[in-house]
């Protein structure tokens, strides 16, 4: 416990004063965790990180995390963001023929995913920041804690009905509902204390959203650990894992968010 909250201030002393900051120490910073989530997820699939297909992945991630007013180039040359994903499925597939088969069908698919996984959600994180404000990377970060915490609490002391065993079995029903109620609970404080440009309901609507699809990138995380094998996607904060294990209920809802036109 002590080294999880040693870890959680040196990281919070890091990130909270860059993404106040925003603009371009921020992208930095979105650019290096990012990348960092892609290295986790690769490791994870043993594939080879100094190999064309991983070195592939990565310039795909970072052309995909490219904002608007640094992708100009790309309109230079008539190609959008689609474009590459594509460029990126046809080498993939071509890697495969040229590798005999060594890198297979579902490790073309498993990298494509990722790539899009990480990259839509770090681009999103960056953002949100940059159009939305400050103000909704905070509510966003204190709605997926208060969630996590009353999930905890209340599935410790009430849970009896196992959420999703198969993937991550100490998650339990009661504790589902107790984190959006907790989530709930913020929208209505951030409602009152805060400035954010958000109606009463418009609000509430946003912190269940929150909750619930926070919740469920959380379990697509377990999902992708249970199924390769690992307990924590990485190693880089103590007590904690990795940068996948910490985001990922926050890179998972942001582009709902967006697709959703709830924010920005």
């Amino acid at each position: 416990m002590k080294e999880r909250i040693i870890t959680a201030i040196i990281a919070a002393a890091i990130f909270l004063p860059i993404v106040t900051l925003g603009e371009l120490p921020f992208l930095i910073l979105v650019y290096a965790m990012a990348t960092i989530g892609l290295f986790e997820l690769i490791r994870m699939k043993k594939i080879a990180l100094f190999s064309f297909v991983s070195i592939l992945s990565f310039i795909l991630l970072w052309l995909l995390l490219l904002p608007g007013e640094y992708a100009g180039f790309l309109d230079a040359i008539a190609y959008d963001k689609t474009h590459l994903v594509l460029w990126g499925v046809i080498l993939y597939l071509i890697s495969t023929v040229v590798s005999k088969n060594k890198f297979t069908f579902d490790d073309a698919g498993f990298l494509l995913l990722s790539v899009l996984y990480v990259g839509m959600g770090f681009f999103y994180l960056y953002e949100t920041r940059e159009s939305a404000g400050l103000m909704y990377i905070i509510f966003a970060l204190f709605t997926i804690w208060a969630t996590d915490s009353g999930a905890y609490f209340v599935g410790r002391s009430l849970g009896k009905r196992k959420l999703w065993p198969e993937i991550s079995p100490n998650k339990t029903v009661e504790g589902f509902f107790g984190g959006i109620a907790s989530a709930v609970i913020v929208g209505l404080l951030f409602h009152l204390l805060s400035n954010i440009e958000l109606t009463f309901v418009r609000l509430m609507f946003v912190s269940i959203v929150i909750s619930i699809f926070g919740q469920l990138g959380d379990l697509v995380q377990s999902a992708y650990k249970r199924h390769y094998g690992v307990k924590d996607s990485g190693k880089l904060l103590p007590g904690h894992g990795g940068i996948l294990d910490r985001l990922d209920s926050l890179i998972f809802i942001l582009p709902i968010l967006h697709f959703l036109h709830l924010i920005g």
